[in-house]
């Protein structure tokens, strides 16, 4: 996670306030907008706070929204869903499949989604444009689109990069390979958030960066958060107003997988909602697959009792008591650096 902001001489004590949330990623923090551009995510996906599909690769909430819940604002909806969206309060322009670098390959060729980090800041800088100009009709509109001032006064999370990793071992390539295109990832993430792309954009005010880097090999994540906390060293020169703190995600989630039966947890390895082999997983059978016997439609994967103790949900993402888990850790500063609460996060002061 990383805090940027600019507070006009904020003491320690005081708390950080933000009117909305812009937020940027992948599956992690999509909250409707894969599904909306290709198709909704199936049941039981959402069934244990939701009780309905919402968007969500999850039984439940995800980190972005529980961040969300302790600033006391709403959850946030997709900038991509146009059926029941309130942006009054920032919006989500992640997508599930999204990465830093573009993809070549298409969703239905095994690629990633075509929204990735430039283009999801496309989205954000027409948002921020456009909704002003219709805020200003009144009506609906008056209600539904964030405030001019709560872009200079929002936190703006990110949870993106590791289908950047993973793209790389769908080629084929080896680990090494993997992380001789690290810095490119870097450079492209840096470029974005130094607003270098041509974005006009006010992405210097606030900025909560929450990097999910838990790809299929250990050493390949360990080796990008590595070189991402040196970027993030340049990106304090280069943003020397800014407030900038890192959480290292990686490490809280392992701990948890690792440790799961000490915090109330079993089975982290094996999918809750799958179906098949040793791991509750098929790639073929993703959560909720559906297929027709005799006549009748039939749910292949369901999900589990009881997702409330399980880690897994659909072998790639978490369940939502997983992500609450997470989240009060990111939320204490146990795994920041430097160590700071995620309340306290706008107040640093020696980047």
């Amino acid at each position: 996670m990383i805090s940027l902001a600019l507070l006009p001489n904020p003491t320690i004590t005081t708390k950080c306030s933000f009117s909305a949330i812009f937020n940027f990623g992948a599956s992690n923090a999509d909250t409707g907008g894969y599904s909306a551009l290709l198709g909704q995510v199936p049941p039981p996906n959402g069934e244990t706070y939701f009780h309905t599909p919402s968007g969500r690769a999850s039984d439940g909430r995800l980190i972005i929204d529980f961040i969300a819940e302790s600033f006391g604002l709403p959850y946030l909806s997709a900038f991509l869903d146009s059926v029941g969206s309130n942006f009054s309060h920032g919006a989500n322009f992640a997508t599930i499949k999204s990465s830093i670098r573009p993809s070549n390959t298409t969703v239905a060729q095994g690629g990633n989604s075509p929204i990735s980090l430039d283009v999801q800041f496309v989205q954000f800088s027409y948002f921020h444009k456009r909704s002003q100009i219709l805020k200003k009709l009144g009506g609906v509109f008056e209600k539904l689109l964030s405030k001019g001032n709560y872009f200079s006064q929002a936190l703006y999370t990110f949870d993106i990069g590791q289908n950047d990793l993973t793209a790389g071992y769908k080629l084929n390539m080896t680990t090494e390979q993997v992380k001789a295109y690290v810095p490119d990832v870097l450079d492209q993430f840096s470029d974005i958030i130094k607003c270098e792309n041509g974005l006009q954009v006010t992405c210097r005010k606030y900025m909560v960066k929450v990097e999910e880097y838990f790809g299929p090999f250990n050493e390949v994540a360990q080796y990008f958060n590595l070189r991402l906390k040196e970027a993030l060293a340049q990106l304090r020169k280069d943003l020397p107003e800014a407030r900038i703190t890192y959480v290292d995600i990686y490490a809280v989630k392992y701990t948890l997988i690792t440790q799961a039966k000490k915090y109330g947890f079993e089975k982290p390895f094996i999918a809750c909602c799958g179906h098949g082999g040793k791991y509750n997983y098929n790639q073929k059978y993703y959560c909720g697959f559906k297929k027709t016997i005799g006549g009748e439609e039939i749910v292949i994967s369901n999900s589990c009792k009881d997702p409330s103790i399980r880690v897994n949900w659909d072998e790639t993402h978490f369940t939502e008591a997983a992500n609450e888990w997470v989240f009060n850790q990111i939320a204490s500063g146990s795994f920041t650096d430097p160590p700071i609460s995620l309340d306290m996060a706008c107040q640093r002061m020696d980047n």
